[in-house]
């Protein structure tokens, strides 16, 4: 099971709708169970940088399983993730913002958010995935 095209829509009007609320522009990714590419939205103005993480974070959730902000504390040197974020390419985010969407327990795509803070992309990725819950 995937998420399809009209849900990850509705994803990104919330997360979009929560980035119009904290007033930053943002970049919203949504990829499919496989990582694959399904929406993204670049807000006006939003960085252009973001584009690129933005799709990495949603990727990130997917491959890993988990957020993208839990890899933080166990990528750091001596941790026993250092150095994953070279792994596949380069792809792999290692800081918040990336977040697994899940049905019946199972990842059917991710999401994720860049152009502000990392507790800023936190909190318009939650606001999609609770949106994603609701459908």
């Amino acid at each position: 099971m995937n998420i399809n095209l009209d849900q990850a829509l509705t994803v990104i009007e919330a997360a979009r709708n929560k980035a119009k609320q904290i007033g930053v522009p943002m970049v919203i990714a949504i990829v499919d169970a496989g990582g694959n590419l399904v929406a993204q939205q670049r807000m006006d103005d939003a960085l252009l940088v973001s584009i690129d993480i933005a799709l990495n974070k949603a990727y990130t959730a997917v491959a890993v399983k988990i957020a993208t902000g839990d890899l933080a504390g166990v990528t750091q040197s001596g941790q026993v993730l250092f150095g994953i974020h070279n792994a596949d390419g380069g792809r792999i985010v290692i800081f918040g913002g990336g977040i697994p969407l899940k049905a019946n327990d199972q990842i059917v795509g991710g999401i994720g958010v860049s152009g502000g803070s990392v507790e800023q992309d936190i909190e318009c990725a939650e606001a999609g995935v609770k949106k994603f819950q609701s459908l």
